[in-house]
């Protein structure tokens, strides 16, 4: 029996149609049985014969059933198994309704890595460019594809900052953006497949970079790291012709890659005719130093691919990064990669050419390095204030986050679920590291970019009544 719901929104036609795709699917109209006449089954439901005949030629064009003059609408095979189900419910995207429990405490103070404080985004500039763009005449570009390895004008300023910040040398041809950092690794490993299937990875790592290399097919060495980075001696007994590395500020412990290891790192690449894939994710964020020149900088052989992106600093939600590639990488991406279009949509190429253009990156990056700092220095003071003697501080001075080991007994997980019960959001270490029996498991992942001073120490008074 067929039901019709003449207060739904869905036309009366395809209510027809989807109970008898339904029945047909489930087996109650089995192969061979013949659909009611029109109109009969007009009569039956109320309703006009147009609109029975509407649901059959549906099910007709979709072969559910067979039309033949004289024989009426015959039920057709169905290779039943191979359905995905027959009818989705606006109800199965409602998010569930979840009772809290005991175990389920809501977090008032979030030290989440990598959320950026949305008062420091330039929201009225941006508009105000985005406008200019949409008005003016180059916004017929817009129905076009436009040049593949991204805007020519925006790589230009990329190349002029990568310049003066960096030290990064290189042309507007070597710069290809992305849409975001793990889009141009994603690049990258399409790049190397022919030259490596094994890559070193820094143990701890960050984990989107690692799972990437692994998605694309990639044996991922971890290699241990020493206070000034990554082991070269094990490095080198690897084997390995593909190293990834984050030197400014080595994600998640902060350590900063001395000059001497990064010139040897040039010198291991070299003899081994082997690439370092430098993630310099946010090096201008440094609070009592001047960042640190890139190891692209110091490469004079053209070992290096320099990834970068304006996440950090800018919005994260603008998914817009970039790469730079050593010459002989660049014929090889123009030989098998010159198809490719650039993933970050024209218009907001455009606008960060302006923002870049018109000095607005540069205001930003200052505006942004200076509040962060206060929260850096507030966190950092309230910790030491509170919790002297009873922990350590990983990767201060720099960055989004820091790590804290914290010597009260706690494992990573119950030091987790003993800030969860007092409001307070921090994050597990474990995830990052592959090698486990390295790991000390007493240690919390803290960002602070997203809190107000005032409730970074209200988050840390309360952690330190939590743990201690």
């Amino acid at each position: 029996m067929l039901i019709i719901d003449r207060h739904s929104d869905e036309p009366l036609y395809m209510q027809i149609y989807h109970q008898l795709r339904d029945k047909i699917i489930s087996g109650e109209l089995c192969e061979g049985s013949i659909l009611p006449p029109i109109r009969t089954l007009a009569s039956t439901l109320l309703v006009a014969k147009n609109t029975v005949d509407s649901a059959y030629q549906q099910l007709c064009s979709e072969g559910y059933v067979q039309s033949k003059v004289g024989s009426g609408y015959k039920v057709q095979k169905i290779a039943i198994n191979n359905l995905a189900p027959s009818h989705i419910k606006q109800t199965d995207f409602e998010m569930p309704i979840t009772q809290e429990s005991e175990e389920t405490y809501p977090v008032q103070y979030d030290f989440k890595y990598c959320r950026l404080d949305i008062e420091n985004f330039p929201l009225s500039i941006w508009r105000k460019l985005l406008n200019q763009v949409l008005l003016s005449d180059e916004i017929g570009h817009i129905a076009d594809y436009h040049e593949k390895k991204g805007d020519s004008e925006l790589r230009v300023q990329i190349m002029k900052y990568l310049t003066n910040s960096r030290g990064v040398v290189c042309s507007p041809e070597q710069i290809i953006l992305c849409s975001g950092a793990m889009s141009a690794l994603s690049l990258v490993c399409q790049l190397l497949m022919q030259e490596s299937n094994i890559v070193a990875v820094e143990d701890p790592c960050y984990d989107s970079a690692r799972e990437t290399f692994i998605n694309h097919g990639y044996d991922v060495m971890p290699i241990g790291l020493q206070d000034d980075g990554i082991d070269l001696m094990k490095l080198s007994a690897s084997g390995t012709k593909l190293v990834y590395t984050t030197p400014s500020h080595q994600f998640p412990t902060g350590i900063v890659m001395s000059i001497n290891k990064r010139l040897k790192l040039l010198e291991w690449a070299e003899q081994n005719h082997a690439y370092i894939i430098e993630d310099d994710y946010d090096s201008e964020l440094r609070y009592n130093s001047r960042p640190i020149p890139s190891i692209q900088s110091l490469d004079k052989n053209e070992r290096v691919i320099y990834v970068n992106t304006f996440s950090k600093v800018l919005a994260p939600g603008l998914r817009m990064g970039f790469l730079v590639l050593p010459e002989e990488l660049l014929k090889h991406y123009h030989a098998n990669f010159s198809s490719y279009h650039c993933s970050i949509p024209w218009l907001d190429q455009k606008v960060m050419y302006h923002f870049i253009q018109q000095g607005h990156w540069n205001r930003m990056l200052n505006k942004s390095s200076v509040s962060n700092k206060r929260k850096h220095d507030m966190l950092i003071s309230t910790i030491q204030s509170q919790m002297a003697g009873r922990v350590n501080i990983h990767g201060k001075n720099a960055g989004l986050h820091i790590l804290l080991e914290v010597h009260n007994g706690m494992s990573e997980k119950e030091l987790i679920a003993s800030a969860q019960r007092a409001g307070v959001g921090v994050y597990p270490v474990s995830d990052y590291w592959m090698n486990l029996k390295s790991y000390s498991d007493n240690m919390v992942l803290m960002g602070y970019s997203s809190l107000s001073e005032e409730e970074i120490v209200d988050g840390i008074t309360r952690l330190s009544s939590a743990w201690f």
